[in-house]
């Protein structure tokens, strides 16, 4: 069976965001016993130049949603990045994987082959759909998820590798 530009998409990004609700329950969880308030772990940083862990949930709800609706050839929906807690964070997760989950298959796998318009910056770019797909919007999702991961880790929360893969996808049904 052929890759498609569905499969290599949208499993990826249910998968990683459904871990990263996992963590952020373990984070709950975490702040809850140790009396922390919970936008006090929202608001934490690896280091003082690179976003919070609010901002990279933010950003990794982007990529999956925005880069899906790209793929698809539809205008992505608008979120507002005002999640300062972590209840506020899984609500967005699971807006975004509702939304992914909704997106027609084919209008996804009918990408293949075009030009995909994206913003950089201030600047609009240009790019094959398959490049867009493994070049700019995977990576950077994973970038994001994992720096969110990251910034939990090294805040003390009890997670581990298989906490950031989450399950493994049946792709036979996609």
């Amino acid at each position: 069976m052929p890759l498609s530009m569905y499969t290599a998409s949208i499993p990826a990004f249910v998968r990683t965001l459904e871990a990263l609700s996992g963590v952020l329950d373990k984070a709950a969880a975490y702040c809850a016993a140790r009396k922390i308030e919970p936008e006090v772990l929202a608001g934490t940083r690896l280091f003082p130049n690179m976003f919070a862990l609010a901002r990279q949930v933010q950003l990794s709800s982007d990529f999956a949603k925005n880069g899906a609706s790209r793929l698809a050839g539809i205008d992505p929906p608008k979120f507002e990045d005002t999640e300062t807690t972590i209840d506020a964070l899984k609500d967005r997760i699971a807006r975004t994987i509702a939304y992914v989950k909704s997106i027609d298959p084919k209008q996804i796998d009918a990408s293949a082959g075009r030009d995909v318009v994206f913003p950089q910056g201030s600047n609009k770019m240009k790019t094959p759909a398959e490049n867009f797909l493994f070049n700019v919007c995977l990576p950077n999702f994973y970038f994001h998820a994992t720096t969110a991961y990251a910034i939990l880790r090294q805040s003390g929360v009890e997670i581990g590798k298989r906490d950031y893969l989450g399950s493994i996808p049946d792709l036979s049904a996609a």
